[in-house]
């Protein structure tokens, strides 16, 4: 017989037979002693693995007034610390003990966190600090492994911290607060127009639009911190906006659904409208207007948010595919051509309106086509709705604005740099 030949059976005969050894030994340790293993060792191990790890849940709760990009992007980067998300939304009655009235209610509130794509779970009546019972009850409950907060300090009236506990149980995490944006600056915007609105608002067609978008104004804080009104200090980066997008394209057989507007002050009723315009196809488009454009069709004073922070407003809600940052007011052929769009879409509660009237109606085309479709809107909430609000309690949201701002002048004072955003 061939040396090399019984060799190689040799080596293969120990190779087989410490496979076996291994199996048996696994088997019998899976088995608490029983020689006769039910499943197959690697199989029994696979599900032993499974068995043992649950997903990482973390909690993370807040106000979330008047939701914006910065709220979307502090849940974005708090999924990322584990494996699902739940949110705790504060109650109306706490916000007010704590902050002063809030502009949205709990209801719409709910909608729009619930709206996010990173977020897995919702606790409606949240409690504004986290007691011991509150987080015993997170933790026994809801299986919460850590409890998320920014960087910037969450204070009570009384001066202390409102995650004390949760830090001292070594349960706690912290993310970076996202720069540029605050529901203080957009209140903040919002009065602004209410005390600096011209006489002659059509005569000075871009003021408070450019001082909004581009940094420039009367009586207005160019630092980043301090009393005053703030306008937008968001500096767009490309890498903000793909983790605020999806990874997906449309398919060549996609059913794609295309709606446009200017999506500012983001609320509950775009979220609403934006949900049902998703159920009707497989992907949904849309159109962010640009600021001039806005400005032109709704007033010098609009927009409140500019293009960038709009956009990533709309990219945070689950229900978008993909938006197109600047969209131009006519839809023509082309572009429903260039898009492959099989059905466009607006609902009836807008506000203009009168957009079909003379020859100037944007949804010609996709009329004369065929593919436009009316929705009725779910909820009758326009960003007038929300300026409303605003302008209604006026010296309330002043004096909450005054108290907040100065929190905030003491953390960009203290800030230090933290890694992530």
């Amino acid at each position: 017989m061939d040396v090399g030949s019984s060799s190689a059976r040799t080596v293969a005969a120990c190779v087989i037979g410490g496979i076996v050894l291994g199996a048996s030994v696994v088997a019998l340790h899976l088995g608490g002693g029983s020689a006769t293993p039910t499943l197959p060792p690697v199989e029994a191990l696979r599900r032993r693995f499974r068995r043992r790890r649950r997903p990482v849940r973390v909690y993370m709760d807040g106000c979330f007034d008047m939701m914006h990009y910065g709220h979307c992007n502090a849940l974005r980067q708090a999924r990322a610390l584990g494996d699902e998300l739940v949110v705790g939304v504060v109650s109306d009655d706490e916000i007010t003990a704590n902050k002063g009235p809030p502009v949205t209610p709990l209801y719409e509130r709910m909608k729009m966190v619930r709206a996010v794509k990173w977020v897995d779970d919702v606790i409606p009546d949240a409690p504004y600090a986290i007691t011991e019972d509150f987080m015993n009850k997170l933790f026994n409950e809801y299986n919460i492994d850590y409890i998320i907060h920014g960087d910037d300090p969450c204070l009570l009236p009384d001066g202390t911290d409102a995650y004390a506990l949760a830090k001292k149980a070594g349960r706690y995490k912290q993310i970076k607060r996202t720069e540029g944006v605050s529901t203080t600056d957009i209140v903040g915007r919002m009065l602004l127009c209410v005390r600096e609105r011209p006489a002659s608002d059509n005569q000075n067609h871009s003021s408070l639009q450019r001082q909004f978008s581009h940094g420039h104004g009367q009586n207005i804080d160019h630092s980043g911190s301090g009393s005053g009104t703030k306008i937008s200090h968001f500096l767009p980066t490309s890498r903000r906006i793909v983790q605020f997008s999806n990874s997906r394209s449309p398919g060549p057989d996609s059913r794609i659904v295309y709606i446009d507007g200017a999506f500012d002050l983001f609320h509950a009723g775009h979220v609403e409208i934006l949900r049902l315009a998703r159920e009707l196809g497989d992907f949904l488009l849309v159109g962010i207007h640009t600021d001039q454009t806005i400005s032109s069709t709704r007033g010098p004073h609009r927009p409140i948010m500019n293009l960038h922070e709009r956009s990533l407003s709309v990219l945070a809600c689950q229900y978008v595919d993909e938006v197109i940052i600047g969209a131009p007011w006519d839809i023509s052929k082309d572009m429903i051509t260039t898009f492959n769009i099989s059905l466009v879409v607006h609902g009836t509660i807008a506000e203009n309106m009168d957009y079909t009237e003379g020859d100037s109606n944007p949804y010609a085309v996709p009329i004369a086509l065929g593919i436009y479709h009316k929705l009725e809107s779910p909820l009758d909430i326009t960003t007038s709705t929300i300026i409303r609000r605003i302008v209604s309690n006026h010296e309330a949201y002043q004096k909450r604005n005054e108290k907040k701002e100065a929190s905030e002048k003491k953390y960009y004072d203290s800030k230090s740099f933290v890694n992530g955003g």
